[in-house]
């Protein structure tokens, strides 16, 4: 899966990556209706946890508008697990540790100070499976604000 610049009406890319809940998950599963699909770069630090949490905070609005919500990173299972409940969090968190599907979407490059590794980035999926829209350069704080005002303009497009 080479790095390649998604842009907005493409085929969302294929995974299957395990989660914190011990389950395989696959983009077929989301078939249907819209995946938030969120790429972090580590489980336990401040901005990564702040977004987490505001998705966490939003999840019954973003559910009450047919998308689920999924973050990725290269972390393990088990960080995955200890940072899910440490924090509460509602959604989905999933395994990538060779990076396989953050490259695949295009969310790993240079961090700066941080050196190579994941970028944080944000995919709306449509419920075809098309790439809906990309946020670029993330900033954690009320992000989960923008995805909701975002599916609302999709939803609203069909």
């Amino acid at each position: 899966m080479a790095n390649k610049k998604l842009k907005e009406g493409d085929k969302a890319p294929d995974f299957s990556l395990f989660g914190a809940d011990g389950r395989e998950h696959s983009l077929s599963e989301y078939k249907g209706k819209y995946l938030i699909l969120y790429f972090y770069p580590k489980d336990n630090t401040p901005g990564c946890t702040i977004e987490a949490k505001e998705f966490t905070d939003h999840a019954e609005e973003i559910r009450g508008l047919g998308a689920e919500i999924v973050g990725i990173s290269k972390d393990s299972i088990d960080s995955h697990q200890k940072f899910a409940s440490k924090q509460k969090l509602a959604i989905q968190l999933l395994s990538d540790p060779d990076s396989k599907v953050i490259k695949a979407y295009g969310a790993y490059g240079d961090r700066g100070i941080f050196g190579m590794g994941t970028l944080r980035q944000t995919f709306i999926i449509s419920p075809e499976g098309k790439i809906a829209k990309i946020f670029e350069k993330v900033k954690p704080n009320g992000h989960a604000n923008e995805v909701i005002e975002a599916l609302k303009e999709l939803k609203n497009k069909k």
